[in-house]
């Protein structure tokens, strides 16, 4: 069973940068066989998409995270990481890693519109 540990969440002034990190175990280099995104939650919100990276390394990032959110991976390391910089209050969420297009695998899946099957159990970001 793929498991999922997001951490480096916290409070962090606007204009700030933080750097999220997912440690995938339970598979050996997993993200060399499986795309992986990154999501988040605001309060009140439904969940979205900030962007995935694919086994070769290609990003893809929604809306406007572009530019200001990128994801990497150390593939070896069995890590995938989110840095964001020039953090705004409205990115205040829990940011959620997942991983492998099967579909959700575990008994809570936070957003049940992704077809991401192994989900972490998120990091709160607080941004003020």
């Amino acid at each position: 069973q793929v498991q999922l540990v997001e951490s480096g969440g916290g409070p962090v002034r606007t204009g700030g940068s933080l750097r999220l990190s997912c440690q995938a175990s339970g598979y050996i280099s997993i993200f060399s066989s499986c795309e992986m995104g990154w999501y988040r939650q605001a309060p009140g919100n439904e969940c979205e998409l900030v962007g995935t990276i694919g086994i070769d390394g290609r990003t893809e990032y929604a809306g406007s995270f572009a530019g200001r959110f990128t994801i990497s991976h150390a593939v070896a390391k069995n890590m995938a990481y989110l840095q964001m910089s020039n953090l705004k209050p409205e990115d205040t969420a829990v940011y959620y890693c997942a991983t492998d297009l099967i579909g959700c695998q575990e008994d809570y899946c936070p957003c049940p519109q992704s077809e991401f099957g192994y989900w972490g159990q998120g990091t709160q970001v607080t941004v003020s």
